[in-house]
């Protein structure tokens, strides 16, 4: 690696086309903005209290140095984190050099997170509001009247009146065992952060060929010939991953394509860079496709094998001729046509996506776009290629795979009586007595609230949302309350709450709301490098964190807090009946076991705790592209073990690196797409035609295996008498119904896994998927759309309800068309992610080398805007929002990163409200060092029609100087 020891002179200008004098880029920018005296410390909207970061005295020497891994808790990526310890204390800290994610690497936010445990901005015991003021109290008292104000609410109002809020930065044992615990309570009011980043991904993705995750690894990108990124930043929000890419691009000489309204840090390393208007994701796409299609270029074998649907795809995409792709995207046709001549002879090509492209109220269409393009190109199923979906925080996967998702239970069984009795026999308990809980059947059976539109399920009344009562209590762990749009709606529901629980590490932006004065309490909980447990990172592989050092201060992990909380509730014999627990926390170790009996229908039950530790202990035996350990104990297997893992784990299945790959044998990782919507559909074949996966004594199509399957192949007999047994006693007096993701035994799972054939069945991937809004998607305008001259063409999705709300669309853009709305805010917001911090930014803005590196909330203006309305660089401005007379202030940095009529402002800061500092609410000691307005103070309404994902890429605002 060089090492450059002097900054060389700029030889060109940092952006595509140059900069005008005077203009600063965001290197500039950020230097200008760590001055100690002057700068930004001097300007009112900031705090100015960033003090140069000092190095910490290394522990008292004598005691022999212990080597910990545990991962990093901020990105999805996955990286080993090794942490020295003396004495019981976390001295200091390195990449993992042999892992093979990192390689020896961190970015700025991984190599500080030893800061986050030093811990002195964290929330060091229990607190409780009284009268608007912070007051101490005891474990003991705060569990107890926790527990005593939920059972009184549950006596009122019903199970359903409160929301559990989980997090992506649980461990993968936490994040069920929370959605066990709301189970037990009784509700389906339970979400995660998934919501707000990849639901409409996984909705998109499942509803193509079968699974809702990313099809390859990070890894897989060094074998790319060609790399496609629309919607996604990752040099600033996956910077390893960035690694992986850059890899592959120079190895490969691969084409390197972003596709983007902003040129970001990504687009700086492009090949190609295309600049889209803000949401125009399917008109691109569907303009690439037109090429394609065009030309022939589309892999018609694979296409006729392997994919449904294909010739619908094709009417829409006529449509999008190069004329009206350049009328609505502003994305000239030969630019589309040299990128799909790029996917042409550059195969395979990698598409990569992030919430560019989820967050959008055509979020899970946009994602079926993008699967579609993929398939056409039959990029899907092969090593380098697929679809590289690049996930939020560090366990966003593992959370949602293991149900914290108000539409599903762990491993996406879904809602219905068979996969809650599926539950209830992992379990053990009467499937009557889970039934009870609920508030009725059919709400048991109910998609609950999503934490997109909580706080309306606090402020709806009466006949307008679908359960008993509105949401009165809400308990939050791990998640930030700058993280949804349309906060001042946010704010009037705080108000209302008859209780609000904060358990996190950092005290987070509802407890720094002034709305609130009484019945909220903070629990401290530990981070996960205080305690231990797995995570699942984007490419589907499962690692296992120990415990670096024991939880600080009064704080206590995730596992004792609901331990806790579920005793005080009465849940605690049933909750815990197969889980050991130890001094009041549940063993991690126990929880997973219990995972791995019951997750059949993802193949996460061969990834025991043992086998994981071996993982960890054997990172230097896996080779680091294939991801495949080639010498020692593991040779064979896929690092992490990525999901599906079939089997026992004494059947030690390898996991599968590559998803739908026919070219591998499935006890060595291969499979096919899933058969998740039967067999036919208005008399067309769903089942693959003359494509089958490597030793499949089946060659062609083949449904999910049940009983009935395997008598009909004979290979019934295949099963041992104990296999028998349990599925006897599931099936009762009708066995065949049983399937292999509830067949217990895992019989049927083994079974087909002999005779090569994939338990989930060998289907044709959906290009047309009949059971949503759009079956083919199609170009609508945001809601808020800058484009009011295009609503008639391509209007919002009709009203609709779902989730238990009422769902505006067609009726909210046309009021807004009908009163120009743009007339008054004629420019376009749109928000991502920074390097320096991470989610809603509570714990990385409390971290003193991260803060330092950027100190104040900005918004990115153009060049021409900024003079034609007076706005200077590195000066506060107010970005306003046409609803709730919502504003900002922020400092306004004047770059040609973002076009004409764009703002851009990222989404990690709060602690200020419409210019007003917020720091004297948050408890001292624990407010974050870098406060700034949260773009969400100023986003709007829109949500995707199947997912609620929320809109937070294209809306409207009006900016003027401060």
């Amino acid at each position: 690696m060089l090492i450059r020891r002097s900054s060389p002179r700029r030889s060109r200008p940092s952006l595509s086309g140059g900069a005008p004098a005077g203009i600063l880029d965001r290197r500039d920018f950020l230097k200008g903005t760590c001055a100690a005296a002057g700068g930004l410390a001097a300007l009112p909207l900031g705090p100015g209290v960033v003090r140069p970061a000092a190095a910490v005295p290394a522990a008292v020497p004598g005691a022999e140095i212990e080597y910990r891994k545990n991962i990093c808790t901020h990105c999805s990526v996955g990286c080993t984190v090794i942490a020295e310890v003396r004495n019981g204390v976390w001295v200091g800290q390195e990449p993992g050099w042999e892992s093979p994610i990192n390689q020896g690497t961190h970015c700025v936010k991984g190599a500080s997170v030893r800061e986050v445990v030093k811990g002195d901005r964290r929330v060091k015991y229990p607190l409780k509001l009284v009268d608007g003021a912070w007051q101490r109290i005891t474990w003991d008292q705060a569990i107890d009247e926790i527990g005593d104000k939920l059972l009184d609410i549950r006596g009122r109002h019903g199970p359903d009146s409160v929301f559990w809020l989980g997090s992506a930065k649980f461990s993968n044992e936490g994040a069920y065992l929370y959605r066990k615990l709301a189970a037990f309570w009784g509700t389906n009011n339970v979400d995660h952060q998934a919501r707000i980043c990849h639901s409409t991904t996984v909705a998109g993705v499942a509803n193509t060929w079968g699974y809702g995750a990313m099809t390859n690894s990070y890894n897989d990108l060094q074998v790319s010939k060609m790399l496609l990124i629309i919607g996604g930043n990752p040099a600033e929000a996956h910077p390893v991953a960035m690694q992986h890419m850059l890899r592959g691009k120079e190895r490969n000489r691969a084409p390197f394509v972003v596709i983007d309204p902003r040129f970001t840090r990504t687009a700086a390393h492009a090949t190609d860079y295309v600049r889209i208007r803000p949401g125009t994701d399917i008109p691109v796409v569907w303009g690439i496709l037109w090429h394609i299609f065009e030309n022939g270029w589309e892999n018609k074998e694979y296409i006729r094998q392997r994919v449904y649907g294909m010739e619908a795809v094709r009417a829409e995409v006529a449509k999008w001729h190069p004329e009206e792709v350049e009328r609505v995207s502003g994305v000239p046709g030969e630019q589309l046509r040299h990128i799909a001549e790029l996917l042409n002879t550059h195969r395979p090509a990698s598409l990569i996506w992030c919430m560019g492209v989820t967050q959008h109220t055509v979020g899970t269409a946009n994602v079926r776009a993008l699967s579609i393009l993929q398939l056409a190109l039959g990029n899907i199923g092969i090593a380098g290629g697929g679809a590289n979906i690049y996930r939020g925080h560090c366990n966003v996967q593992g959370a949602t795979d293991f149900g914290l998702d108000v539409s599903t239970l762990p491993s996406y069984y879904g809602l219905a009586e068979g996969a809650w009795k599926h539950w209830a026999r992992v379990w053990e308990v009467d499937y009557e007595w889970l039934q009870k809980r609920f508030g009725s059947k059919e709400l048991m059976e109910a998609k609950g609230i999503p934490t997109t539109r909580w706080f309306d399920a606090v402020n709806t009344t009466g006949a307008a949302i679908e359960q008993p009562s509105p949401l009165t209590a809400f308990l939050c762990f791990g998640h930030g309350g700058n993280t949804v749009t349309r906060m001042p709606e946010m704010m009037k529901a705080i108000d209302k709450l008859e209780l609000l629980v904060i358990a996190d590490p950092h005290p987070t932006t509802f407890a720094a709301l002034p709305q609130r004065r009484d019945n909220t309490y903070i629990l401290p909980a530990c981070t996960q490098f205080e305690t231990s447990g797995s995570r699942t990172c984007s490419n589907r592989s499962m690692q296992w964190g120990q415990q670096i050092v024991p939880p600080i201060f009064e704080s206590k992990d995730d596992y004792e807090i609901m331990y806790l909380l579920a005793r005080k509730l009465g849940m605690a014999p049933e909750l815990f009946k197969n889980i050991a627990v130890q001094d009041n926390r549940p063993l991690p170790e126990d929880i997973l076991r219990e995972m791995n009996r019951g997750c059949l229908s993802t193949g996460y039950t061969g990834q025991s705790p043992e086998r994981l530790k071996l993982h960890m202990q054997h990172q230097a035996d896996f080779d680091k592209i294939t991801m495949q350990a080639t010498q020692g104990p593991l040779k064979g297997e896929y690092y992490g073990l990525p999901w599906p893992c079939w089997g026992h784990p004494e059947l030690k299945h390898p996991g599968s690196h590559v998803l739908y790959d026919t070219s591998r044998h499935v006890m060595e990782g291969g499979g096919t797409f899933r058969a998740r919507f039967g067999v036919e559909h208005e008399g067309v074949n769903l089942l693959a035609e003359g494509s089958y996966s490597k030793g499949s004594e089946i060659e062609d199509g083949y449904p999910e295996f049940t009983m009935a399957v395997l008598r009909k192949l004979g290979w019934d007999k295949d099963l041992t008498a104990e296999e028998m047994a349990v599925i006897q006693a599931i099936g009762g007096g009708d066995v065949d119904k049983v399937s292999w993701s509830t067949d217990l035994s895992m019989g049927i799972i083994r079974v087909a896994l002999k005779h090569g054939c994939a338990p989930y069945g060998n289907a044709k991937a959906r290009a047309l998927a009949w059971n949503l809004p759009d079956p083919v998607p199609v170009h609508r305008e945001p809601i808020y759309t800058s484009r009011p001259d295009l609503v008639s063409t391509y209007p919002a999705i009709p009203d609709r309800r779902d989730f238990r709300l009422p769902h505006l669309a067609e009726s909210l853009q046309k009021g807004l068309v009908d009163r120009d709305v743009i007339a008054q805010f004629p420019m376009v917001l749109t928000s991502g992610r920074l390097v320096e911090y991470e989610g809603g930014g509570e714990e990385t803005r409390s971290n003193r080398w991260l803060a330092e590196l950027q100190q104040t909330m900005f918004a990115e203006v153009n060049p021409a805007d900024a003079e034609r309305l007076g706005i200077r660089h590195g000066q506060p401005m107010w970005v306003h929002g046409p609803e709730n007379d919502a504003r900002a202030r922020v400092m306004a940095l004047v770059t040609n990163r973002v076009g004409p009529g764009v703002v851009f402002m990222p989404f990690h800061f709060s602690g200020y409200w419409q210019g007003e500092s917020l720091r004297a609410h948050y408890p001292e000691g624990a407010d974050p060092i870098v406060l700034g307005e949260p773009c969400n103070g100023v986003t709007t309404y829109g949500y995707d029609p199947v997912t609620f994902m929320q809109e937070t890429k294209v809306t409207l605002c009006r900016i003027e100087p401060a």
